[in-house]
């Protein structure tokens, strides 16, 4: 039932948004919040001083009575899934405050509660220190669920004027800053945020991973090696590489070289030691013909030696951190609905840049230029790299349309626009 009131209450959340929050909403990611970051403290004129700030218990506090007044959706049934319960060692215990715990519509109501965060500030302060100045207050705020960071060009300003405003905002809810985690910090001293860290050095922004984070991510990585002493080493590799492919992936968006090289020789180090405590009485160089090898231009590449379905011999690797691709995250529009028609082509065009890395996407546009015989499918002439192509969907995701090849086809970026603004039917070509 949850599911069902979620599709009506999550496209309203949608359009009270506001626009730099980024948890829990489709297409929006923590590399988002990261790039408008980087955006609002880069250049030498932004905002020095950073407000961190942390909500104590979110999801388990938020008051009831507010909820069942500003949530737009049936009262009784909210009521009886916030005063539901829960079970804990086997005891009923009373839920007082807070979402239902573990529902898949607890996010969306958190962030309904959290919606006006960012536009109430920004408001306020305009109200009351004029439009211009407060521009020059330098304030903006980035939140991703209940972890938010807000700038602002003096300490004075963040103590004084947001940070009150803030506790106001929260307590009519229900909710209280954390004192343990929100702390002021300027930018030249850095400050964490989502697994990064984010500091000026010599006046130039860079955002690595942070410390914390790789500490967090290798404690994980050396319990998975020691917890699999006898496992074979092929079954090895298959549990780590996920784990390595996507720590490394979510920090690509940063300056996470020096990172990736580090965290390389440490599972480096690690598997050299499961490597020997397998074979105690055989010396280093069997330990390396045996477990590690040269691969292309790379040495002591931990692989083992796998026969692929082609019945050809080949070498299984570990994933190789240090060749992950960094590459800047393209953020969204922060006025961005995927459920308003008015933004469907653009969400077209977003997924589109997002996915063009993804194997998987590649073989189903090829499969697309194909069916279509290389043909645009509204005006008929050839699609090429200098004309550019956009993936169209005929039923409009927003209207209930699927990713399905059937629903999706090729069109040219100026045929593209001309369907989308005389909302024109395409047809699915057919090849004859």
């Amino acid at each position: 039932m949850q599911a069902l009131y979620l599709l009506a209450l999550e496209p309203v959340a949608e359009s009270t948004s506001d626009p730099n929050s980024y948890g829990f909403r489709s297409h929006r990611s923590t590399a988002d919040a990261q790039s408008q970051l980087f955006k609002s403290l880069h250049d030498k004129g932004s905002a020095p001083w950073v407000l961190e700030a942390d909500i104590k218990g979110c999801f388990d506090h938020i008051n009831h009575d507010w909820l069942e007044c500003n949530v737009p959706m049936d009262t009784a049934i909210l009521r009886k899934w916030l005063k539901a319960g829960l079970i804990y060692q086997g005891q009923l215990q009373a839920t007082e405050a807070g979402t239902p715990q573990g529902g898949i519509i607890s996010p969306t109501l958190a962030n309904v509660t959290l919606n006006g965060l960012e536009r109430g500030l920004i408001s306020h302060l305009g109200a009351k220190f004029g439009t211009a100045k407060a521009k020059k207050l330098k304030v903006h705020v980035v939140r991703y669920a209940d972890d938010f960071v807000i700038t602002g060009d003096s300490q004075e300003v963040l103590v004084n004027e947001v940070r009150p405003w803030i506790e106001a905002f929260l307590a009519a809810r229900g909710l209280q800053l954390s004192e343990e985690k929100t702390r002021i910090t300027h930018i030249d001293q850095g400050f964490d945020f989502l697994g990064w860290n984010f500091r000026k050095y010599s006046g130039k922004l860079l955002i690595k991973p942070s410390k914390k984070n790789a500490q967090a991510f290798y404690r994980k990585v050396a319990e998975t090696i020691s917890g699999n002493k006898t496992v074979k080493q092929e079954d090895l590799i298959r549990l780590l590489n996920p784990m390595l492919r996507g720590w490394a992936q979510y920090h690509s968006p940063v300056v996470a070289k020096q990172a990736y090289s580090r965290m390389e020789f440490l599972v480096f180090r690690r598997l050299w030691w499961w490597s020997k405590r397998r074979h105690p009485q055989k010396n280093a160089s069997w330990v390396k013909t045996k477990y590690f090898h040269s691969v292309r231009n790379r040495q002591w590449v931990f692989a083992a030696p796998v026969v692929w379905k082609d019945s050809d011999n080949g070498l299984f690797e570990l994933y190789q951190i240090s060749g992950t691709v960094i590459k800047r995250h393209m953020k969204l529009k922060g006025d961005f609905n995927p459920f308003d028609p008015m933004w469907e082509q653009y969400g077209e065009k977003l997924r589109q840049d997002r996915m063009w890395e993804s194997m998987r996407y590649r073989k189903q546009w090829a499969t697309l230029y194909m069916s279509q015989g290389g043909f645009c499918a509204h005006c008929g002439t050839a699609l090429t790299d200098e004309t550019g192509w956009h993936d169209h969907h005929l039923e409009y995701r927003m209207h209930g349309g699927k990713d399905t090849l059937s629903n999706r086809v090729l069109l040219h970026p100026h045929c593209h626009q001309q369907v989308h603004a005389g909302k024109l039917v395409v047809a699915k070509p057919v090849l004859y």
